[in-house]
C-alpha cells in the first residue's frame, strides 16, 4: 500500500472513506471482500493516489488524493468495478492530514480531512434515506480549510454527485462494464469482443446508459477519461 508522504502531512489533501452497503446480509462475505479488493486495485490503477485505496476495518476502505477530481474518479471506478449487487457509500473530505503515529500497517492518521470525509459519509446516508434514494456519495470541506475546498466548491461538487450517482445507479451490469472499460481506455472494438456483441451494440448501450455524460463530467471535474477514451470518444 502506498504511504502518504511525511512532508505533506500539513498540506491540504482529499481523503476518501468508503463503506460497503448491506454486506453484512451477504451469504458469502469473503467473496464480497474479494470483489472489493479487486475493485480497489482497478481504481488505484486508474488514478494517482497519494495513499492508495485499501480495505481497513470491517466493511470500510480509505485512500488519499491530491485533488478532488482524482478522488471523484477513484470513487466512480470502484463503484463501476464492483458487481451490480455490491454497492458502497462514500464520503470525500478536504483538509489537512496529521500523522499521529506508526504501526505495522504504516502511518496512523487523523485530522480535518478525515473528519470531513466521515461527516460526508454520514450526510450521504442521511440523504439517501430521504428523497435521494440513489445517492451514494457526498463531499465536505473541513471547517479549518478556508481556501475554498482545495479549489472545489462544495455545493457544485455535491450537485455533480447527485446527478452522477443517479445515472450510475440506473446502469445494468453490462453497461457498468462498458462504462468502466471506456474509463480505463479500452476501445469499443475490444469491449465488443469481450462482451460477445458487435461494436454498434456497444455504442448503442453506451448511449442508452448516458455514458457520455458520466465520462464527460468526470473528465471536466479533473478526473480524466483514460488516454485511449480521450482519443476515441465514448459512443461513436
Amino acid at each position: 500500500m502506498m504511504k502518504p508522504r511525511a512532508e505533506s502531512e500539513h498540506d491540504i489533501q482529499v481523503a476518501l472513506i468508503g463503506d460497503l452497503v448491506g454486506s453484512r446480509r451477504s451469504s458469502d462475505r469473503s467473496q464480497v471482500q474479494q470483489h472489493l479488493v479487486a475493485a480497489l486495485a482497478i481504481a488505484n490503477e486508474g488514478t494517482t493516489p497519494v495513499q492508495a485505496l485499501s480495505p481497513t476495518i470491517g466493511d470500510e476502505f480509505q485512500g488519499v488524493y491530491a485533488d478532488v477530481g482524482s478522488a471523484l474518479r477513484g470513487s466512480l471506478l470502484v463503484r463501476l468495478a464492483l458487481p451490480a449487487d455490491v454497492d458502497f457509500r462514500c464520503g470525500i473530505g478536504v483538509g489537512t492530514l496529521e500523522i499521529v503515529g506508526t504501526s505495522e500497517y504504516g502511518h496512523t492518521q487523523d485530522g480535518p480531512a478525515w473528519w470531513a470525509a466521515r461527516d460526508a459519509i454520514v450526510e450521504a446516508k442521511r440523504r439517501e434515506s430521504g428523497q435521494h434514494k440513489h445517492l451514494r456519495s457526498w463531499f465536505a470541506v473541513s471547517e479549518r480549510e478556508h481556501t475554498g475546498g482545495g479549489g472545489a466548491d462544495a455545493d457544485l461538487v455535491n450537485a455533480f454527485l447527485l446527478c452522477r450517482d443517479e445515472l450510475v445507479s440506473r446502469l445494468d451490469a453490462r453497461q457498468r462494464r462498458l462504462v468502466l472499460g471506456v474509463l480505463r481506455g479500452t476501445s469499443q472494438k475490444e469491449l465488443a469482443t469481450s462482451e460477445g456483441i458487435s461494436p454498434s451494440a456497444v455504442s448503442q448501450s453506451l448511449r442508452r446508459a448516458g455514458a457520455s455524460a458520466i465520462i464527460g463530467a468526470t473528465e471536466l471535474a479533473g478526473g480524466g477519461a483514460g488516454p485511449r477514451a480521450a482519443r476515441e470518444g465514448t459512443a461513436s
